[in-house]
């Protein structure tokens, strides 16, 4: 019987390379997000490869469109088994440069999105005692930067209320399963989207993985969730614990080169942003799945296949251990040089 997925924020980036990897699987997937022409677009993909879908047109920030998009996915294909949590919001600005209506937005989307999500398939899912949560969480979430500080708070929230969600769910002996894959910087359409108040053109932080390595690591955390969480990429595990090591030396660090790496040299867009109205609303306006930055983003990981074959793990997990102490023994020779 196919698997019933949920997947929010599908239309682009990060949801749409993971829901046409549920594709390919034969899977019912349901495809959430506020741009109907890229939901419309990620539809036909999923169908071409072979799986069901359903279109769902939703604001995740609404608890009542959350819960609809949870009732009309168990309505057409049955009780859900994966509900995908992805959505997310952001602008790029110092946060004196953020006004308060900016970070309400950005914190309703990007972390209360996660709880109505969250909420509305434990609805479904605990009377059935059975069903999986993946939170698609970033190394932002633990190691913040600058430019980025409503993103980066809400990321750092979803990791706490899931902590405390999943000792709940110990303390009943459910057997509903909740995990976060947390991602490395990705190619997605959302640096040319995003609401932004830099310079120039807006960036991830290299190195840049392509949304098909977030999208694998997503599915094996669905298909392995007795985890608390995985980590995806080798930059993700290598910061994760450089902060955890060596916090007030990557403060300095961040602070002297953050602003520079998340920016291009080139003009930043003028066109609207999506972070009240979805760019892709209109017909001819889908986006994909990838950014602008094809050309120097990373289509394999090492560390996310190791993840996906337990048996090199132990190699894996040796090799990030030598790039996080590589990586803070320039941070230690760049931050001495700087003083």
């Amino acid at each position: 019987m196919p698997t019933n997925v949920v997947i929010t924020g599908a239309s682009a980036g990060i949801g749409r390379a993971t829901a046409r990897r549920y594709g390919r699987r034969g899977a019912d997937v349901v495809l959430v997000a506020r741009g109907e022409s890229g939901l419309e677009a990620v539809a036909d993909e999923v169908a071409a490869l072979g799986g069901r879908p359903l279109v769902r047109p939703a604001d995740m920030a609404d608890p009542a469109q959350a819960e609809a998009v949870a009732a009309a996915a168990e309505r057409e294909f049955g009780p859900i088994d994966i509900w995908i949590n992805c959505a997310f919001a952001s602008v790029f600005a110092p946060f004196d440069r953020i006004t308060p209506d900016e970070y309400r937005r950005i914190t309703d989307v990007t972390y209360l999105g996660f709880v109505n999500g969250t909420r509305a398939a434990l609805a479904r899912m605990l009377p059935r005692d059975r069903g999986t949560i993946v939170q698609v969480g970033s190394a932002l979430g633990e190691r913040s930067i600058p430019l980025q500080s409503a993103y980066c708070g809400a990321k750092h929230a979803i990791n706490g209320f899931t902590s405390s969600l999943r000792t709940e769910l110990l303390h009943r002996g459910s057997r509903v399963r909740v995990t976060v894959a947390q991602l490395p910087a990705v190619n997605t359409p959302q640096f040319d989207w995003v609401r932004n108040r830099l310079d120039h053109h807006p960036m991830p932080v290299p190195p840049i993985y392509q949304p098909e390595v977030a999208a694998r690591g997503i599915m094996y955390a669905a298909d392995h969730p007795r985890r608390k969480q995985y980590y995806v990429g080798a930059s993700t595990v290598a910061t994760i614990w450089a902060n955890r090591l060596f916090p007030a030396l990557l403060d300095r660090y961040l602070a002297r080169t953050g602003y520079d790496a998340q920016q291009t040299t080139a003009v930043p867009p003028t066109g609207a942003d999506n972070l009240f109205t979805p760019i892709d609303r209109d017909p001819g306006q889908d986006r994909g799945a990838h950014g602008a930055f094809d050309d120097s983003a990373h289509a394999h990981s090492w560390q996310e296949a190791a993840l996906r074959h337990p048996a090199t793990m132990a190699v894996g997990a040796a090799a990030a251990a030598c790039a996080a102490v590589t990586g803070v023994r320039r941070l230690r020779r760049s931050v001495k040089g700087a003083c």
